[in-house]
């Protein structure tokens, strides 16, 4: 083999890989733009099916906070005899059965807003239990009393897991 033969040969050779180098990158990019597509487009398929049932929950969990607002709660259930106890532990059974209730919105949400509403259950239970162990309370009634107006001098648990549920929401959009 001669020389210009070798240089015929690589005349015909290069020109052949540098084509097929770039097609070969050119395909390459356009499969790796397609495939971010089909998951763009799969993605906001999803969220078009999942916000509605992600807003509903949050929906249910915003009830639920409104339900256990001591205030509200306190005013919605009337004392059921005059031992605080009983009054105490009915009130926290009704905050629990509603929670049980709903358990299954928090897979609806995200981790940090389910801690901070289980927080705010836990926030207002603690606070009813504190006041029936108090010694200014003697009866269901006085309980109550109690409970409302401690509640006035700071925000019931239920409203800060509000802010929160409505700053997540409002992120969503």
């Amino acid at each position: 083999m001669d020389f210009t033969r070798i240089i015929e040969l690589a005349s015909y050779t290069l020109p052949a890989i540098v084509t097929g180098f770039v097609a070969y990158s050119f395909f390459e990019l356009h499969i790796k733009n397609n495939d971010k597509k089909r998951a763009f487009l799969l993605n906001r398929d999803y969220q078009k099916q999942s916000l509605p049932i992600r807003l509903q929950a949050y929906e249910r969990m915003t009830l639920y906070l409104e339900r256990i607002n001591l205030t509200k709660l306190l005013i919605r259930i009337a004392p059921i005899s005059n031992e605080k106890n009983d009054y105490a532990n009915f009130v926290i059974d009704q905050i629990e059965q509603e929670f049980e209730h709903n358990l299954t919105q928090q897979i609806y949400m995200s981790d940090e807003c389910w801690t901070i509403i289980t927080t705010a259950k836990n926030s207002t239970i603690q606070i009813i239990r504190k006041a029936a162990m108090s010694d200014r309370v003697d009866s269901g009634d006085k309980l109550r009393e109690v409970i409302l107006n401690d509640l006035l001098e700071k925000q019931s648990p239920s409203n800060a897991a509000l802010g929160y549920i409505k700053n997540e929401v409002a992120e969503l959009w």
